[in-house]
């Protein structure tokens, strides 16, 4: 049975009339900090929606908008939920071919471009397409008499609003039912060309329901938000900070560490990468202002992290993959006792000198939330560690997004935790027989939020859920015995060497980004006799491995790929770190390594959420790969 009340604007206008006086937002334009309350956010969604009305957007019309994180992300959003549009949304790097690819596929029928460059660069494609509006957030008037260009100047000239218009506004909800779609997502395309991914008001509502619970939300919780607006990982979380009345700060990559110190949020949610990312600035920055700090910041590290690790031991928060005897239980936890009783003195001083460092993600943060990609585990332990509280989500665009996270509900350290409720996920052979606890399959979900299926494209549809319903998610993992989910791979990604033998890139990859020379890396070798990887170096680290190991002064990374005996020695250590010792096989050691001279991209060699299009990365660097895996 539908509900009636369960939409995105049911949800927008419960909390402007729950929270009008609050903040919902904080901003910056140049230097001025700007704060936005519910109430002014109810206003500006309201004075664009009747705009965008006048000039013919209304329920189902399909509006591409292409825009980065800013505070009219949301009020553009919330305006095309409350007309009952489909939003169509992307970021500022897409390329002009993904973005005609994109309007044409989902037969879209007007565009909301975030400013006049964004314009002039897609103008000569744009020009070709039949679009009835192009709608410019930011800039000056436009609009020329016979023309379909207009600024958002141009259209929210009229700011007054009526008492009569608020009523009106609000009655639109009426209109609306839970199994409209309100968006469509393009996925990043990690694997080949983007799907359009049907969400429903349904969807997107059952986390608006469920996540809260998970984190205990509450309205005077602070987000930090820097993650692009459009992806689905940051709307939901934007969309719950609003349900629950809180403030989320928007900030950028280059603002992030200051604004964790300056706002002082209670939450955030990134990506792997930039966790990754604020790892490897605090320990650089240690080293070079002070190596005997340095030395000792990770001393204390180590501490903190073996003493957590064998307190997990003793509390049975470790993942299990079978049930053990009681004399079992008790033996396993003998030498853990031991070793807590050893280093408690030691460990109090540790956590008491690494509460410092919490002043740097501002003092306040009781949960950090990764998703959009598997969370390293060194990273995960290293910010355990610190004492600071780690929330390792899954999900994906086509469940709007939420599967599983170790979240308040679940302590077990090295899973991503249990399915969200009223969600079903199961793990099944290649065979589609389920597996039992610690054997691997590909995970499979089954709920409210997924989604109805992909826009036209039917082959992707047959070929992405089972004939009972459940999603294909392409991921691979495996269950602990209490049904925590652990992700082990990715099905599509799994790289088969000539010998038939099958290869998992992530957890090598992950590994050897430990080294601290390695910006980053991708695994090789389809179809090839070894394994290879191509490396993206930080340059300053790497001379300074050189100038120790080699004596040697290097400006480039030309000259190590000159330097036969350099690029044997990194090799060696590469290959040491997977040694059989640590879980890896013998046909999973290096055959070759490559430094590339320059950084992956964002919107070429990587998605907006920073995960490999190891496609894209494959084609561009073919002869490479030929070459160096003969």
């Amino acid at each position: 049975m539908l509900r009636q009340d369960n939409t995105l604007f049911h949800m927008f206008v419960d909390a402007y009339q729950q929270y009008s006086d609050k903040d919902a937002f904080i901003y910056r334009v140049l230097e001025q900090e700007l704060h936005v309350s519910y109430a002014k956010l109810f206003d500006d969604v309201l004075i664009l929606s009747r705009a965008l009305k006048s000039k013919k957007v209304e329920k189902g019309s399909k509006v591409i908008f292409l825009c980065d994180n800013r505070y009219e992300w949301m009020v553009t959003d919330m305006a095309l939920v409350s007309l009952g549009a489909i939003g169509i949304p992307r970021g500022s790097d897409t390329p002009t071919a993904e973005l005609e690819f994109i309007i044409k596929h989902s037969e879209g029928d007007f565009i909301i471009i975030e400013n006049e460059a964004l314009y002039i660069r897609h103008k000569e494609m744009l020009d070709t397409l039949s679009l009835k509006a192009i709608f410019i957030m930011e800039g000056e008037k436009l609009h020329k008499v016979f023309t379909n260009l207009y600024s958002y100047n141009d259209i929210l000239e009229d700011k007054v609003i009526s008492l009569e218009e608020i009523e009106a506004f609000i009655k639109q909800k009426n209109s609306l039912e839970e199994s409209d779609v309100f968006t469509m997502i393009y996925t990043s395309g990690t694997t080949g060309t983007p799907k359009g991914v049907i969400l429903t008001h349904k969807n997107i509502m059952f986390n608006v329901r469920e996540l809260p619970k998970l984190i205990d939300l509450k309205s005077d919780d602070v987000w930090l938000s820097i993650l692009p607006s459009w992806h689905i990982f940051e709307r939901a979380a934007e969309y719950i900070s609003i349900a629950k009345g809180c403030c989320t700060v928007y900030s950028t990559i280059k603002t992030f560490a200051l604004d964790l110190e300056q706002y002082k949020p209670t939450l955030v949610a990134t990506v792997p990468r930039l966790w990754e990312s604020m790892y490897t600035k605090i320990n650089s920055t240690l080293e070079k202002n002070d190596p005997k700090k340095a030395k000792i910041f990770k001393l204390l590290v180590r501490v903190s992290a073996s003493y957590n690790k064998n307190m997990r031991i003793l509390k049975d928060e470790l993942p299990r993959f079978k049930d053990d005897s009681a004399v079992v239980s008790l033996c396993k936890k003998i030498v853990p006792s031991f070793k807590i009783f050893i280093m408690y003195p030691l460990n109090k001083l540790a956590k008491k000198r690494l509460f410092a460092v919490q002043e740097k993600f501002g003092g306040r943060l009781r949960l950090a939330i990764s998703g959009g990609g598997s969370l390293p585990d060194f990273i995960d332990s290293w910010i355990d560690s610190l004492g600071i509280r780690i929330v390792n989500a899954y999900g994906m665009t086509e469940c709007a997004p939420g599967i599983a996270g170790r979240a308040l509900n679940c302590n077990t350290f090295g899973t991503l935790g249990l399915g969200i409720d009223d969600t079903l996920i199961r793990i099944v052979n290649d065979h589609g027989e389920e597996v039992k606890a610690g054997e691997v399959g590909e995970i499979q979900v089954r709920g409210e939020q997924v989604t109805l299926g992909y826009y036209n494209n039917k082959e992707e549809n047959k070929k992405s859920f089972t004939d009972d319903g459940y999603l294909k998610t392409g991921d691979l993992g495996k269950f602990t015995v209490r049904k925590e989910l652990i992700i082990t791979g990715r099905s599509k990604e799994v790289i088969v060497l000539a010998s038939g033998e099958n290869v998992d890139p992530s957890r090598i990859e992950t590994t050897i980004s430990m080294l601290p020379f390695i910006s980053d890396a991708v695994l090789v070798g389809q179809d090839k006799k070894g394994l290879g990887m191509l490396i993206v170096p930080d340059l300053e680290k790497l001379k300074e491995y050189v100038a120790l190991h080699f004596d040697k002064a290097i400006h480039s990374v030309e000259q190590v790929l000159e330097d036969k005996q350099i690029v044997a020695k990194i090799k060696g250590e590469i290959n040491e770190l997977l040694h059989h010792k640590r879980g890896f096989k013998p046909f999973e050691k290096l055959q070759n390594i490559h430094f590339l001279s320059e950084e992956f991209k964002m919107g070429e060699e990587l998605t907006n959420t920073l995960k490999k299009k190891r496609h894209v990365i494959e084609t561009k660097y073919k002869e490479v790969i030929d070459k160096f895996l003969h």
